[in-house]
């Protein structure tokens, strides 16, 4: 109510295999390409929008139909789950 919240008040049972270490996480903080991305005022409003809805899962599937929020959530899956390295193409 207000107070600080943990991961545990978000996951309900059964959602443990949603969970991403926070080494993890903290990668995000790191990166340019992610940081690039949220200088970006219409995306920044969007992400903003999501936080305050009360209905975050269909505003989610209408905002996986922006481009620019497709390329912010697969920034951050990059970030936290890189590609395997044998789908990868030589140079």
């Amino acid at each position: 109510a207000g107070g600080p919240w943990s991961v545990e008040d978000i996951l309900a049972d059964g959602e443990e295999q949603d969970r991403v270490p926070l080494q993890k996480l903290q990668l995000l903080g790191e990166s340019e390409e992610l940081r690039d991305l949220l200088l970006n005022p219409h995306l920044r409003q969007l992400l903003l929008t999501v936080d305050q809805a009360e209905d975050k899962n269909s505003l989610m599937k209408k905002y996986m139909q922006e481009p620019l929020f497709v390329e912010f959530a697969d920034c951050c899956l990059r970030i936290v789950e890189p590609p395997e390295k044998e789908n990868i193409l030589p140079e």
